[in-house]
């Protein structure tokens, strides 16, 4: 949920509130939490779209996962958010800066080795995080990319088996370019 976001003048969340505009128009936060997991998890369960591996097909992953509790699934944020004092991508940037990022898949997917793919999955997984395209969901839809992205390069991860008090730290550190603990995480993945 967007507790632990800063966001200013936030278009996304009712007026006076945190609370991110939903289908629903749920205004309790626990109730809106409860809504998004219960639907995402859901979606989860389907077959997530197809694609070309490129940033239509990322937005595409996103809508599927929150179409059924955001309007704006699938479209990049509007609005300049930083989680503990660190801003993530403005938002006039997101567009290119994905195309940037998607543009170094081909390493990834082309990995000739478990150890090369790790490394240049957490490298990818680093730097869309920093980006974080969307308002809400950033997370959800980097864990099944990354899950898509394994399946497609020959090195299936089970993310069913992420360690939340170790993957969060990690992805943290990611942020300042520390891919130690990422590399770890992921490797821990690998089916």
């Amino acid at each position: 949920m967007s507790v632990g976001y800063d966001a200013f003048d936030d278009p996304y969340a009712y007026k006076g509130t945190t609370t991110l505009k939903n289908k629903l128009a749920l205004r309790d936060p626990t109730l809106l939490e409860a809504f998004e997991l219960e639907m995402t998890t859901l979606r989860a369960g389907e077959p997530l779209p197809r694609g070309r591996y490129d940033p239509s097909h990322y937005r595409r992953v996103h809508y599927h996962l929150f179409q059924d509790v955001y309007s704006w699934a699938g479209k990049y944020r509007t609005v300049r958010t930083a989680k503990a004092g660190n801003p993530f991508c403005f938002p006039e940037y997101i567009d290119g800066e994905m195309k940037r990022l998607f543009g170094a898949l081909p390493s990834v997917i082309g990995a000739e080795t478990a150890g090369a793919f790790v490394a240049e999955a957490a490298h990818f997984l680093g730097e869309l995080n920093a980006i974080h395209p969307f308002r809400e969901g950033n997370g959800r839809s980097q864990l099944s990319f990354m899950a898509m992205l394994g399946e497609r390069a020959g090195y299936p991860m089970d993310f069913s088996r992420v360690r939340r008090e170790t993957f969060l730290p990690a992805m943290v550190a990611s942020y300042t370019g520390d891919l130690t603990r990422l590399v770890l995480e992921l490797r821990h993945l690998l089916l």
